[in-house]
């Protein structure tokens, strides 16, 4: 082998090894980036007891006739790529969509990949039921408090089971979910109660002692086991489908929007293509999230032209975002549908900066 070609094939190997690395080997990176959109006002794909799928309305009505729907109504979302390798990570650091950061950030190291996949899905039905409860309440609906999960060695075990709706406690009317935490509040484990509640039409009446509330609270406080949430109490129904895919908190505030088109007269978005993003408590308060900056990307890119911003977003919202995009400052529901209402009539609702 002569010399020049054992010079070449030295220089060669170092860099077919980085090459190598630089395509295979994962680095402690993520990108994130704008995320698929999806219409409330659409469908969601689901599958079904026998394995197929179908489509299902993303927010559907049940219990009263549903108002008819016009343009669109975006939850937007942030995709996040993990396990890149070096040669991805300098692709998505030169995409000026995209941000890459240290993985740590999106993927606590004291937490797999799935709890944080349970946690997203978790804090995503807290919003649907949130988005629920905040459209009820400005739509004057009356609650009434209603069995959704029962704990299977608490007290309540056997006695009640979700879907029961809560009268009384001990002979005392409870009205709605905080009043039921109160009642049970004011008794002490061991305490033996008296529940009201009807189900499938028919009132009835059970008793249970209450169990500890354990080292996670007062010892000697009473617990009944039960998640108890509000419901209708005229009979309205609203189901939400979201993609699996979808998690964390954020899309409440549509998600509240979406819930009062369908169950009152007109047309929240004007007909025209709406998009946004914002937690949302049962009060209508709607408070801040992640990633703003893409999801108004992605709204661009689905053609949107007004985005719902939490007020404590508009700072960052307005640093470059994309022309052809109205960023509408909202503090709470009500707010929200106003300056929606105010934009369909072609004035001007509160915007960011």
């Amino acid at each position: 082998m002569s010399r020049r070609l054992f010079t070449v094939l030295a220089a060669l190997v170092p860099a077919v090894l980085l090459l190598v690395l630089a395509t295979s080997a994962t680095v402690p990176l993520v990108s994130m980036g704008p995320g698929p959109t999806y219409d409330t006002f659409g469908t969601a794909e689901v599958e079904t007891e026998d394995g197929d799928t179908e489509r299902v309305p993303v927010v559907d009505v049940a219990g009263r006739e549903a108002d008819e729907t016009a343009g669109s109504l975006f939850m937007t979302t942030v995709a996040v790529r993990d396990r890149l390798t070096l040669l991805d990570a300098m692709r998505f650091w030169l995409d000026p969509a995209q941000v890459v950061v240290p993985r740590d950030q999106v993927f606590p190291p004291d937490r797999s990949r799935d709890e944080v996949r349970e946690s997203n899905a978790a804090e995503m039905v807290g919003s649907e039921n949130s988005a629920e409860a905040a459209a009820y309440r400005f739509l004057g609906i009356p609650m009434q408090p209603r069995v959704e999960g029962v704990e299977p060695d608490g007290a309540a075990a056997g006695r009640l089971r979700p879907g029961d709706v809560l009268t009384s406690i001990d002979g005392e009317s409870v009205d709605d979910a905080t009043a039921v935490v109160e009642r049970v509040g004011e008794r002490r484990a061991g305490d033996e109660v008296r529940i009201g509640f009807t189900r499938d039409g028919r009132e009835e009446t059970t008793t249970a002692t209450l169990q500890s509330a354990g080292p996670d609270g007062d010892p000697e406080q009473g617990r009944l086991g039960i998640l108890v949430g509000d419901t209708p109490a005229d009979g309205t129904d609203v189901d939400i489908t979201v993609d699996p895919a979808v998690g964390g908190p954020s899309a409440g505030l549509v998600l509240a929007v979406a819930i009062v088109d369908k169950l009152s007269p007109g047309e929240a978005t004007g007909g025209t293509r709406v998009a946004g993003s914002g937690t949302i408590r049962p009060d209508g308060t709607v408070g801040p999230i992640g990633g703003i900056r893409h999801k108004i990307r992605a709204a661009h890119d689905a053609g949107v032209s007004e985005f719902l911003v939490p007020a404590a977003n508009c700072a960052e919202a307005v640093q470059g975002p994309p022309e052809g995009v109205r960023l509408i400052e909202v503090e709470t529901l009500e707010g929200a549908l106003e300056a929606l209402e105010t934009a369909a009539s072609g004035g001007q609702p509160p915007t960011c900066g």
